[in-house]
């Protein structure tokens, strides 16, 4: 952001003010990193503006809307459980950019869901003349609080491709999504109602883990932009520098909708420590997917307004709260966890390596979505959007991530190319283009 807001403006378009207007502008962005750098725990800067502070503030209908690899799909369930006014959450396999023209996964007509909702809270008589559309029908029926979900089906982690099908909530406390408690032991996740305890270890075990800081080249990008080369890649690229809790192979189908979490026990051997929670699916084939994560700085177990350092060697129970997620984990599928000590480049490393300890009585909470026959299936028009201006395609997008390793020094890169096309809008002949 720093760069953008440091570019000029184009004197072909703004005229002779153009070295006023950027001197502005170079006056007035500031430098957001120190801001941030400055307020490291949640204070009254970070509160101010956050809706979680006071959500009776809203007294208007929200319909919020996001992706599966957007950053901000955990802001839609947040509202939808904690509003007390009508409201809708759209979530499909998309990046950080509109439902009717983002990717992974299906585009959708949402400048015409849009359109309906409006209509619906705002001119009421029109959303009545045009209820005989599908898509309206289904926004008419809805209740109080609707969630439409992109239930994503497994997937090939190098593949832009997110197969799945589309499914309706009305209510997330309504009793169709349950907890599916599955234990970390030995000899990996063991679900108690299904195994009892024939399966589980006597005694008290525990494991320790100290990542290398090249957990976590595999993870993609916290916010995907580009829908393929910044998504997560094959986790067993780095599995092997972290603790893995294998499931058996899945006997019927699970699909799961909402936030995973993981309870763990366990102790640092240094007093800032940070552990990274991943849950992916495992195919017959053997390639892993990373399906959600979490992470957490170990000195905000407890408060992010008041962090405290870690006592070394002291047990601490701790719940890490993964990425809200809709997921079908197929028959003959095995469900993975992953624990680390890093994870970087998504979180920054601790001050020290820190060697973790983890106990046995560790959880894997799953929130499992009841099947049901026949599944409601919303309907969607198909995409549409104004007419783009005339281009001339001057050069074509190149993204690429390349992780190197150099074995002579021990050095691990990871080397980021993001250039958007370039081309000239030919009305104007502005040539735009960002490397």
């Amino acid at each position: 952001m720093f760069a953008y807001n440091s570019c000029p403006p184009d004197p072909l378009v703004v005229g002779e003010r153009w070295r006023e207007m950027w001197l502005e502008r170079l006056e007035g962005s500031g430098l957001w990193l120190l801001d941030w750098l400055k307020h490291q725990r949640r204070d009254e800067f970070w509160r101010h503006a956050s809706i979680c502070e006071d959500y009776s503030a809203v007294q208007v209908p929200v319909f919020a809307v996001s992706g599966w690899a957007d950053g901000y799909s955990n802001t839609v369930f947040h509202l939808l459980q904690n509003l007390n006014v009508p409201r809708r959450g759209l979530i499909g396999a998309w990046g950080h950019k509109y439902p009717h023209m983002g990717g992974p996964g299906p585009e959708i007509g949402f400048l015409q869901e849009c359109v309906r909702w409006w209509e619906m809270w705002l001119a009421p008589a029109a959303a009545t003349a045009t209820a005989t559309a599908p898509a309206a029908k289904a926004v008419e029926d809805e209740g109080e609080c609707e969630l439409i979900a992109w239930m994503r089906d497994s997937f090939i982690p190098t593949e832009a491709e997110r197969p799945g099908r589309w499914v309706r909530e009305t209510g997330l406390s309504s009793g169709g999504i349950r907890p599916r408690i599955l234990e970390m032991t030995a000899l990996g996740l063991s679900d108690p109602a299904q195994n009892g305890d024939s399966e589980l270890p006597v005694g008290e075990t525990c494991f320790q883990v100290q990542s290398p800081l090249s957990v976590g080249l595999f993870a993609g990008k916290w916010c995907s932009y580009a829908e393929s080369t910044d998504l997560p890649n094959d986790q067993r690229e780095e599995d092997g520098g972290a603790l893995v809790f294998d499931g058996s192979p899945l006997e019927e189908a699970i699909e799961i909708l909402g936030a995973p979490v993981v309870e763990l026990e366990l102790s640092s051997d240094r007093p800032q420590a940070q552990v990274a929670v991943r849950l992916s699916g495992i195919a017959p084939n053997g390639v892993v997917s990373r399906v959600s994560y979490g992470v957490l700085n170990l000195a905000h177990r407890d408060s992010h307004e008041e962090p405290e350092a870690l006592e070394p060697g002291r047990r601490y129970r701790v719940r890490v709260k993964l990425n809200h997620i809709a997921q079908r984990f197929p028959v003959g599928h095995r469900i993975r966890v992953v624990v680390s000590s890093s994870y970087w480049p998504l979180i920054w490393p601790a001050p020290e390596l820190t060697r973790l300890t983890v106990y046995s009585g560790g959880r894997l909470e799953l929130p499992v979505r009841t099947a049901r026959m026949p599944d409601p299936q919303p309907v969607f028009e198909a995409p549409e959007s104004a007419p783009a201006p005339a281009t001339t395609l001057i050069a074509p997008a190149h993204r690429e991530w390349a992780v190197v390793q150099n074995l002579a020094t021990n050095h691990v890169s990871l080397n980021v190319t993001n250039n958007d096309s370039r081309y000239t809008i030919d009305d104007i002949d502005l040539s735009i283009g960002k490397m």
